[in-house]
């Protein structure tokens, strides 16, 4: 047996390679049946690597493009270490103190510079010329491995402390560094093998800092149009400033705050904010007399059910009487509901409820009428009637929660001037460090890992192999209708990924090996290993988090 070849099996064809071969070898030997660049390599088809690795035995291979989620997340991870070098090559070491990539904004990435800095359009220019020149070198990214000790001195030199403090509680020996020539920085997560693979990107000037726009999975090879949702973007905005105020601006951060003072305060300081900020909400509903119908929708895993609860005590506050109503009992029966192209009930999409109805209800309600409200049974898959009917009196108020509630056609036969329209999403402030961020989909999967695993007995697999299709539904029914909303609310806590760390770790660590759901739950696995978790016993049993872990003092 010849131990210097191995066998590779690749698109249900075998091949044979010598041990040591690159696996990006391999990948320009299949690039033209791919129509999109191979960034990654799966192995026996649960374990993700970098190509720059080597064959080292008998394998499976399947290669991973830029149109897939992990590929397309290794392609902005590496875009981002490409603009973090050209800012500091464009201005000089001296002159940055740091460049900070925040959260998401229109595809992109909203990011500033703090230093001897003026940020505009020469700026941009000269950094967008700087990144296409990196590009046209195809200047190897290469990878070493440091002691973790060792990585924390290399960062301190660099001023890069928001990283020198994360790894001071890495309980690794060693750390992965990785290089474009002599400029050395950390990301979490794969890269490329070399910066030619980044051509795709623009750079748009946008409130203080800029947005580092960059292709869609959907279409890898184009760059979209900017377009900033400024609604969102405030929240957003808001968000990290209080992380900033409250010196918890990152996972060492927090980890500080949670090891050497007290995080009780913490906690309620972060609970008494969102309070804060629910109370303000209904204040604005209460002053507009008009308002008969609060519209509540946001993606899953947002906290909406609690949510609703809380502004509903708040309303009370303010001398109106909410009504809960549910926009899920108005899904038409099974039978008529529209499929998707799998052959799958669709019941996320807007055709899946009775809107004629809802609206003829809701009507009939804001007229003074008695309704009967239908009841949906999911067992059966079929309305009934309930046995008591609802009549508003004068300072009642409809709450209506569902994913559809942003859209106009779901209320299209009311009056405008009665509805009040808020969205709420988890828009997770915290980030790993100054380059690393946390993005607000791993937090809502995260809490719904969960949730799910507690009231539903869904494993960890199951929900992790659900998750793209929830996230397809909320890009169609959702996102696209969330500037509508007169309020944005924003249910993510700064601490809560340390108290979320002792439920969901027990079950990652079961999902399967050689299940397709392993190579994500083994990167949530590490992501989780910045954190020094926390209890509960400091969390009120109204906090949006007791939707999650459970304690909580609402019917949720």
């Amino acid at each position: 047996m010849d131990r210097t070849m191995c066998t590779v099996q690749i698109k249900g064809e075998s091949r044979s390679y010598e041990v040591g071969t690159p696996y990006l070898k391999i990948a320009e030997d299949y690039q033209e049946k791919y129509a999109h660049s191979i960034v990654l390599v799966n192995l026996n088809g649960n374990r993700l690597q970098e190509l720059n690795r080597t064959l080292e035995q008998d394998c499976q291979l399947d290669f991973v493009t830029t149109a897939e989620q992990s590929g397309h997340e290794t392609y902005r991870r590496s875009m981002s270490f490409l603009l973090v070098k050209a800012v500091h090559g464009v201005c000089g070491h001296e002159n940055v103190e740091r460049v900070r990539i925040h959260f998401s904004v229109s595809k992109g990435y909203y990011c500033t510079v703090e230093g001897n800095v003026t940020v505009d359009e020469a700026f941009l220019e000269k950094v967008t010329e700087r990144m296409h020149k990196l590009c046209e070198a195809k200047l190897p990214i290469e990878k070493r491995s440091v002691r973790t000790g060792e990585a924390v001195e290399l960062f301190h030199r660099h001023g890069m402390y928001d990283k020198e403090k994360l790894f001071e509680y890495r309980r690794v020996s060693s750390v992965n560094i990785y290089k474009i020539k002599a400029f050395e920085d950390y990301y979490y997560g794969y890269m490329v093998p070399d910066t030619s693979y980044l051509k795709y990107f623009s750079l748009h000037l946008y409130d203080e800092g800029f947005v580092l726009q960059m292709p869609t999975a959907e279409e890898p090879e184009k760059v979209p149009s900017f377009k900033p949702h400024e609604k969102l973007f405030q929240v957003l905005k808001q968000s990290v400033t209080w992380g900033d105020i409250q010196d918890i601006e990152t996972v060492g951060a927090l980890n500080d705050r949670i090891t050497k003072e007290n995080m009780q305060e913490a906690v309620l300081v972060q609970e008494a904010h969102q309070e804060r900020q629910i109370g303000e909400i209904a204040k604005q509903i209460a002053e507009r007399p008009d308002v008969k119908i609060v519209l509540i929708a946001g993606p899953s895993s947002s906290g909406k059910t609690t949510f609703s609860h809380r502004l509903s005590i708040q309303l009370r506050v303010n001398g109106l009487k909410p009504h809960p109503i549910a926009v899920d009992n108005y899904f038409v029966d099974r039978e008529k509901t529209p499929k998707d192209e799998n052959g799958n009930y669709n019941f996320e999409c807007l055709e899946a409820i009775d809107i004629v109805r809802f609206n003829k209800d809701m009507k009939a309600l804001l007229n003074g009428e008695e309704v009967y409200l239908p009841i949906f049974n999911f067992k059966t898959g079929k309305r009934m009637e309930s046995t008591k009917p609802k009549k508003l009196e004068s300072q009642d108020i409809l709450v209506i929660e569902g994913i559809h509630c942003l859209n106009p056609k779901l209320t299209e036969m009311l009056d405008d001037s009665s509805k009040f329209k808020i969205y709420i999403s988890a828009l997770t402030q915290l980030n790993i460090d100054e380059h690393n961020r946390i993005p607000s989909t791993d937090g809502r999967l995260i809490r719904r890992i969960v949730r799910d695993a507690r009231t539903r007995g869904t494993s960890a697999s199951g929900t992790i192999a659900m998750w793209k299709s929830v996230r397809n539904g909320e890009e169609k029914n959702i996102f696209p209708f969330q500037e509508e909303a007169d309020v944005m609310f924003n249910s993510s806590l700064l601490y809560e990924l340390a108290v979320l760390k002792q439920y969901v770790e027990p079950l990652l660590f079961g999902v399967d090996k050689n299940s397709p759901e392993y190579a994500e739950a083994k990167r949530l696995l590490k992501f989780f290993d910045y954190f020094v978790g926390i209890g509960t016993e400091f969390i009120p049993t109204n906090s949006l988090l007791r939707e999650f872990i459970g304690g909580g003092c609402f019917q949720v």
